[in-house]
């Protein structure tokens, strides 16, 4: 039985399975890949350049059956997924447009005579193992940079996004890229350990969870194989002083709410200083219960369904042993299905479990901090360090607070503002690499020295 399915989760229904390849397809596509890589690297860069600008054109023409597929795979609501289609067409023209940035040499300045430049060279064929919450732009945040720098890819997706798996192949093959230097594999977890060995291979990503995270980099060590991890966040949401809070409030719901709560870099922890604790508390949680959890076809929705039944089961667990364990309810805490209504927990402490957990959905803790300092060890107070918000009026106090903020990112009054030229990444257990941006396309090169007398 397969583990490939296109289960709905807003009716259930499975509309679509997909064969897992048997072993001997997953060193085919190696071998493959392998091949392929030759001829990519050995194109100019300008070459790649256009058609990776392809690759993004294919995903404008073709972005209402991506993004329509999107919805039948994981329940994000079809504005947001024609936006995160249009966005990983952004995120591959950046690539193509900064290619000679990416590629160029690097010269150095040496002590005595003659040169030296560091020239980026591909590695060959790399391994991405991609979550299901955003089937087209997590692709993209891997594929361009590395397919800019002259590697092919091997892709993993994750098993309920087969059709986009699928469909996403189509693109990159049909923009003109050599046969195999972008393959597509339904394998196991077991087979994706057998690629990550094999010596071709040259370095796997991940994005996923924790655990998914340690697995792979325990295999990758074990192989001396570079990985790049980008896992879990409970990113906080810092507000210190405001002259608008009925602004900071609606910040804080699209913060919550975006992707039906399951972005790794959302905010899911609320710290708010006590002198705005509870006007606060009290529009965040009106706003959120305002908010229905709905059919995720129709344009106006904002809130769908969790990606599974399983999902939600899981956030459903953890609500109600944060209860159980002392936390309050204030709204929300139930579920129909795989739809969960929007939930906000406050009085967790440093005890409960949910202190330092992910919650991934529409659910919301929120802490009173007692002042600046209080607040900021709160929001280093979990292993988590991807993203983080800041709202102040104060600019010293911003930049202060995001100096000891424990995060690879952190935005100051403002929220959903990722872009392509911003690198993403987090540090402790939310990861070890950067996407985005132009670091992103370092991860996976021979950064080599060329000293010329």
């Amino acid at each position: 039985m397969t583990a490939y399915a296109v289960t709905n989760p807003a009716t259930g229904e499975t509309t679509a399975t997909y064969d897992t390849f048997t072993d001997a397809q997953v060193t085919d596509a190696v071998a493959r890949a392998d091949a392929a890589a030759s001829v990519w690297a050995a194109k100019p860069a300008a070459e790649r350049a256009e058609v990776i600008r392809r690759i993004a054109q294919l995903h404008r023409e073709r972005k209402d059956e991506l993004a329509a597929i999107i919805v039948k795979e994981m329940g994000k609501p079809i504005a947001a997924a024609v936006g995160e289609v249009d966005f990983a067409a952004d995120i591959i023209e950046f690539y193509a447009d900064n290619i000679d940035k990416i590629t160029g040499d690097q010269p150095l300045e040496i002590q005595g005579s003659g040169t030296a430049v560091v020239r980026r060279a591909p590695l060959g064929p790399l391994l991405g193992i991609m979550p299901w919450n955003f089937p087209a732009y997590q692709v993209a945040r891997f594929a361009a940079p590395n397919l800019a720098v002259g590697n092919t890819i091997i892709l993993k997706h994750a098993p309920q996004c087969p059709e986009s798996s699928a469909a996403l192949e189509a693109i990159y093959q049909d923009a003109g890229l050599p046969d195999c230097a972008y393959i597509n594999v339904y394998a196991t977890n077991e087979q994706a350990a057998s690629i990550i060995a094999d010596p071709r291979v040259r370095g796997v990503s991940v994005t996923g969870s924790e655990r998914a995270g340690a697995a792979v980099a325990e295999i990758a060590g074990r192989n001396l194989k570079k990985v790049a991890l980008e896992l879990g966040g409970s990113d906080p949401f810092l507000v210190l002083s405001t002259d608008d809070l009925d602004a900071v409030v609606q910040a804080a719901v699209d913060a919550r709410l975006d992707n039906n709560g399951q972005s790794c870099n959302g905010a899911k922890r609320f710290i708010i200083v006590d002198g705005l604790y509870e006007e606060f508390t009290a529009k965040f949680v009106a706003a959120l219960a305002a908010v229905q959890a709905e059919d995720p076809t129709q344009e106006d929705t904002v809130l769908g369904p969790l990606s599974s039944v399983a999902a939600a089961e899981r956030l459903q667990e953890q609500i109600d042993r944060a209860v159980a364990q002392g936390a309050t309810l204030l709204t929300g805490g139930t579920r129909d299905g795989a739809f969960f209504a929007p939930t906000v927990l406050t009085g967790v402490t440093a005890d409960m479990d949910a202190y330092r957990e992910e919650l991934f959905g529409p659910a919301a803790v929120v802490y009173r901090a007692a002042d600046e300092a209080d607040a900021v060890a709160i929001a280093n107070g979990t292993p988590f360090g991807l993203g983080s918000y800041v709202f102040t009026t104060d600019d010293e106090q911003a930049q202060r607070v995001a100096d000891q903020i424990e995060a690879g990112m952190v935005y100051v009054n403002l929220v959903l503002a990722d872009s392509p030229e911003l690198p993403f990444g987090g540090v402790k257990r939310s990861g070890t690499s950067r996407e985005l941006g132009l670091l992103a396309a370092d991860e996976f090169v021979n950064k080599k020295l060329i000293r010329t007398a």
